[in-house]
């Protein structure tokens, strides 16, 4: 019987796509629901696995993992590439590597879904909603702005699409931009740093690895509009996370949407915990927003000061509003 490891399945969910019992006459199946420690504890619980089932890039399968799993002989990632497998080592252990078919379509939702969020500020909005407040911010237009695509491919050409219909300016810069799906979608190839200049929205659809990696920096982002939008649904690296949360908390951008990170889970175990607050909502700024009005009733913590009553903290936020006389903050139902 082959023993199957199915790693990093945050969310329990893959039974729910596979019904592992009926393959269970043939194969042995684990699944691993939380983060390995290092590769150490990796080689350490996988060592007597012949088969390994792997989400994305979040476990990297090293040569010396790879060499240190003697039984290993199959590695099957979710999507078509997965730059975190060490194919030459893979190859020289004659270890079969494969990947599924993969669907683009979410990602270009979820950058949408991202991008109204901001534009709207969704999040504050829920969460001023639930502590007693009603309209406590103005949204922007998004027809007439530029939105900055870097990477024009299959998700890139489906954002572009999206942007024509809502009205915007849609310009684009990769390193192998392709100039005639350019001209067919409509969109205005740039250099990097017109596109990073110009762009009231920025939106990353390359792929993972070296040739892109800290392509956003401290740099780009002083060179950004102090009123645009940052979405990243790609990969983490391509944005140099602690650059990004310097941005964001000295207001040098609006805001940001990103739903992928450098490392998911840090050394204990915990998701996203630096990262609260800073995921799909806007950044007060005293610059203006992109329709040239006041940025929103919420202000920052720091500068906050309380006139009677303290001021109240919206969880995962990292801002605070003041309360209004007579009202009370509602507490969110179960299971919101």
């Amino acid at each position: 019987m082959l023993k199957v490891a199915i790693l990093d399945d945050y969310q329990n969910v893959s039974q729910e796509f596979v019904d592992l019992k009926k393959l269970s006459g043939k194969y042995e199946f684990k699944i691993f629901s939380e983060p390995f420690l290092d590769e150490a504890d990796a080689i350490e619980q996988l060592s007597d696995f012949e088969a390994l089932l792997i989400m994305r890039e979040r476990t990297p399968i090293t040569k010396n993992l790879i060499d240190n799993l003697n039984d290993l002989k199959y590695i099957i990632t979710s999507g078509s590439r997965n730059k975190a497998i060490d194919l030459e080592a893979a190859h020289k252990r004659k270890i079969i590597v494969c990947g599924t078919e993969i669907n683009f379509n979410p990602t270009c939702e979820l950058t949408w879904a991202l991008i109204l969020g901001l534009s709207k500020n969704l999040k504050t909005e829920i969460d001023n909603m639930y502590q007693g407040y009603w309209q406590t911010t103005v949204g922007f237009e998004l027809k007439g702005k530029i939105i900055g695509l870097i990477g024009l491919g299959r998700v890139g050409s489906q954002v572009a699409k999206i942007a024509n219909a809502f009205g915007m300016q849609v310009i684009a810069w990769s390193e192998n931009l392709d100039l005639d799906k350019c001209k067919e979608l409509n969109v205005l190839p740039c250099s990097k740093e017109d596109l990073i200049k110009t762009s009231d929205y920025i939106s990353i659809h390359v792929q993972g690895g070296e040739r892109y990696k800290d392509c956003i920096t401290i740099k780009e982002f002083d060179q950004m509009k102090k009123t645009a939008f940052l979405i990243n649904t790609s990969r983490g690296p391509i944005v140099n996370e602690d650059d990004l949360i310097i941005a964001l908390s000295t207001n040098v951008i609006m805001g940001a949407g990103i739903d992928v990170y450098e490392k998911e889970v840090d050394e204990e175990g915990r998701i996203g915990e630096r990262r609260a607050g800073r995921v799909a909502s806007a950044a007060p700024s005293e610059n203006g927003t992109l329709s040239d009005r006041p940025p929103s009733t919420i202000a920052p913590v720091e500068p906050m000061q309380a006139m009677g009553e303290p001021p109240i903290t919206i969880e995962g936020m990292g801002q605070r509003v003041m309360p209004k006389p007579g009202r009370q903050p509602q507490a969110r139902p179960d299971g919101y």
